[in-house]
């Protein structure tokens, strides 16, 4: 029903597609100019060579609380465009966006926050006084962990939310609602044949930001004329898949997919490999399994800000994403990552806390909300919500 409640706004494909490349715009251009503004300044006042800095040395050039508040300005931003799209462009209310139920329920997100938050600082406390002492650093310095507290704690949930009512909202439910359209399925293989294509002949030609553009936009462009192409899907494959993807295991595998190659540029993937890619998919997974089990995203919100927000004070590492003043600073070999950071997560812990919640709240009819066709809702699905609040 989360999902089907966007049959209740305005939910035309075209819509998503639009509001997509304004909120892609907003958050990595209009979300970059502070950032990159701060970069340049830093370079001109060294009087070193813009145009010879690579990626990595651009995040590393400046104070960490500085260049940690800037980069998550480009998530508040684009958090920003996702409310704004959603409200402007489909005249959807952030409630709607947010959950089936008549309110946001905030308990839900301060349970799994609170539970997430002891459960995961606890990993690493253990990890630090009992099992590999020898593999941190005490990284505590009182004035520059104090502003950290101040940035983290106001700007990680920006970050985390953006990435959530993105991801679990605004996609989730965009891809279920478009997915009842006969030409769905085509449009799916003509994203996925896209997307190999600009890898493969970027992999040979490397190409730069506005050639990227271009390529965006014409592919774009293409897209849309042979959708308003008449008879273009009557095979029978082209039903078979319509009927296939026409469910609510589309937009989780599909949104999961996606949310995990978002972090293929991190530096923990050029670190540990591509086999971080099972973590960052899989937490995906759960955080999509729980929004639709849940009829709302008030777990994962609150799962992803425990997640990103206790990591950022407790410890940090050369190789990640995210340079924190952060009490502890992991020094070990992130080549000896294995089974307990990447598999364990994703293969144990979250089944166990999926077990929880699902006992918690009392969630039932998993194979029809996880796998069950995409239909607008009926008065008898507002009942059963409503019977479930009242209990």
């Amino acid at each position: 029903m989360y999902i089907a409640q966007a049959f209740n706004i305005l939910h035309d494909w075209w819509r998503y597609l639009v509001g997509l490349i304004i909120i892609i715009l907003a958050w990595q251009l209009l979300g970059a100019i502070p950032l990159g503004i701060a970069i340049f300044a830093k370079v001109f006042s060294e009087g070193g060579d813009f145009s010879q800095l690579e990626a990595n040395d651009m995040l590393s050039m400046l104070e960490p609380n500085l260049n940690l508040f800037l980069l998550l300005l480009m998530f508040a931003i684009g958090l920003i465009a996702v409310l704004l799209v959603s409200k402007y462009l489909h005249k959807q209310s952030l409630t709607h966006l947010t959950t089936s139920r008549k309110k946001i329920d905030w308990k839900r997100f301060w349970f799994i926050f609170i539970l997430w938050g002891v459960v995961s600082s606890s990993f690493v406390l253990i990890d630090y006084f009992l099992i590999a002492p020898e593999d941190y650093e005490l990284n505590f310095k009182t004035v520059p962990f104090l502003i950290l507290c101040i940035i983290a704690i106001i700007m990680v949930p920006m970050q985390t939310s953006f990435e959530e009512y993105l991801f679990r909202g605004y996609l989730m439910q965009g891809l279920g609602v478009s997915s009842v359209h006969q030409k769905f399925p085509f449009t799916i293989i003509y994203t996925i044949i896209g997307i190999v294509g600009y890898i493969y002949f970027d992999s040979i030609y490397n190409f730069g930001f506005m050639e990227a553009i271009i390529i965006f936009i014409l592919l774009v462009s293409l897209l849309v004329l042979l959708l308003n192409t008449k008879n273009l899907t009557t095979s029978s494959l082209d039903s078979l898949l319509y009927k296939v993807l026409k469910r609510n295991s589309t937009p989780l595998i599909l949104t999961s997919v996606v949310f995990g190659l978002l972090h293929i540029a991190n530096p923990e993937v050029e670190q540990l490999g591509y086999v971080i890619m099972v973590y960052y998919i899989g937490t995906g997974l759960f955080l999509g399994i729980i929004t639709l089990m849940d009829e709302g995203m008030e777990l994962a919100l609150g799962f992803h800000a425990a997640n990103n927000l206790f990591t950022a004070l407790l410890v940090t590492a050369d190789w990640t994403a995210f340079q924190t003043h952060s009490v502890l600073k992991d020094m070990s070999d992130p080549e000896k990552m294995g089974i307990m950071e990447i598999f364990v997560p994703v293969f144990v812990i979250f089944p166990i806390l999926l077990f929880i919640l699902s006992k918690k709240y009392k969630w039932n009819n998993w194979k029809d909300k996880l796998f069950g066709p995409v239909l607008p809702p009926t008065n008898d699905d507002y009942k059963i919500l409503e019977d479930i609040e009242t209990n």
